[in-house]
């Protein structure tokens, strides 16, 4: 390759790398936690819990929740056809708790998600107004939900989704789950985001959302995105459709998730919803220039010149290619001290972007070719 090349490359790796390094700089500063209930009035609220097969982390999630102060609430947990003692243990901690309801999910209907049928269901039996839908694996802490509540009235806004601390433990859990504050916070200006209410910058985890009935219904719901496998980006956009507004917050000091158990399963939960984010046919060419551009290219290009002496590069072009590949690791440095990350994972970021997308063409494959996958028993139709 050419000096003038080498140059030119690692020019626009530099300019690939500087993006993300300069939006997680500022999006860190307004990406804020929940802040303290404000005043002494007590909120009324309906968590409201989607379940299969979660037997074995269900009454931690439940005591969690049931822990909580500051709040009145009940807990309705959706039995989804579980093929596991799920629907036992709620039942069992319904006669102990009269917070605690069970509600038996109705069959799939046709040309819905099993977790937007399930949502559906739940906002259906809420008795209280303000609604706090809650993944099943994630544990919160005594004022996560008041603080989760203030946040949604502090701000204003009609749907505030939270984005709990992601906890590892298998190999790719440790290597791929931290990229999900990356992505977020070095592609998505959070600034703008609030001040334009554009679908396209609509951002939220299905782990954690907090809502009003009143905008639920007017946003039409889950029903909304029934065949949606994806309502952290599916379900704000709903609501920014109708001129609603949206917010995400940092609940890492507040929740806790572990999404996965096993490397297999990340990959699998990963790859089955990748279509409907960076994976879709739209989106994935500029994502794959940006993230193997911004965040391989530039750790290649100076591991190149390492080895081979700095030959043939142009001297200008030398301390370009290193701040390249500084800016790669910056954010997850950043993220790593602010998140409670892995040191080594964040080292390890540039083999994590192209395990990542490799996950998201292969997605994108079996789509194409018409094949199905599935998630906890059910054959999902390709998005």
């Amino acid at each position: 390759m050419s000096p003038l090349a080498l140059g030119l490359l690692a020019s626009l790796s530099l300019v690939l790398a500087a993006l993300p390094a300069c939006l997680t700089l500022a999006n860190l500063l307004v990406f804020r936690r929940a802040p303290q209930p404000a005043g002494t009035a007590v909120p009324t609220v309906s968590v409201l819990v989607p379940a299969r097969d979660e037997a074995a982390g269900i009454q931690r999630m439940a005591m969690a929740v049931l822990a909580s102060c500051g709040v009145d609430l009940e807990l309705v947990v959706l039995d989804d056809g579980s093929r596991d003692a799920t629907a036992s243990i709620i039942e069992e901690l319904s006669k102990s708790d009269t917070r605690v309801r069970l509600v038996r999910g109705r069959p799939l209907e046709a040309g819905w998600c099993g977790k937007q049928h399930a949502c559906a269901q739940l906002a259906e039996a809420a008795r209280h107004n303000l609604f706090v839908f809650l993944d099943a694996d994630v544990s919160l802490a005594p004022n996560a939900i008041a603080r989760s509540v203030a946040f949604l009235d502090q701000s204003g806004t009609s749907l505030a989704s939270g984005f709990p601390l992601q906890l590892t433990g298998s190999f790719l859990e440790w290597l791929l789950l931290p990229l999900i504050h990356f992505l977020l916070l070095g592609y998505l200006p959070l600034g703008i985001s609030r001040r334009n209410n554009s679908p396209a910058l609509a951002a939220g985890c299905g782990q954690l959302f907090l809502t009003y009935r009143h905008a639920y219904l007017k946003a039409g719901g889950h029903a909304a995105i029934r065949s949606s496998l994806h309502d952290g980006i599916k379900l704000p956009r709903a609501y920014r459709r109708v001129g609603l507004t949206t917010d995400v917050f940092d609940a890492s000091d507040i929740a806790r998730c572990r999404m996965y158990t096993r490397s297999f399963d990340v990959l699998q939960g990963l790859s089955k919803n990748a279509t409907e984010g960076v994976g879709s046919p739209r989106t994935i060419v500029p994502f794959t220039v940006l993230l193997a551009g911004g965040q391989v290219l530039p750790v290649a290009l100076v591991a190149f010149g390492m080895a081979t002496g700095w030959h043939h590069w142009p001297t200008w072009a030398i301390p370009i290619g290193c701040v390249a590949a500084a800016c790669v690791f910056l954010p997850r440095l950043l993220e790593t001290a602010r998140f409670d990350q892995s040191v080594l994972s964040s080292l390890a970021h540039p083999l994590g972007i192209l395990l990542f997308l490799g996950i998201q063409w292969f997605a994108l494959a079996r789509r194409l070719l018409g094949f199905r996958t599935s998630w906890r028993g059910r054959s999902l139709v390709p998005q």
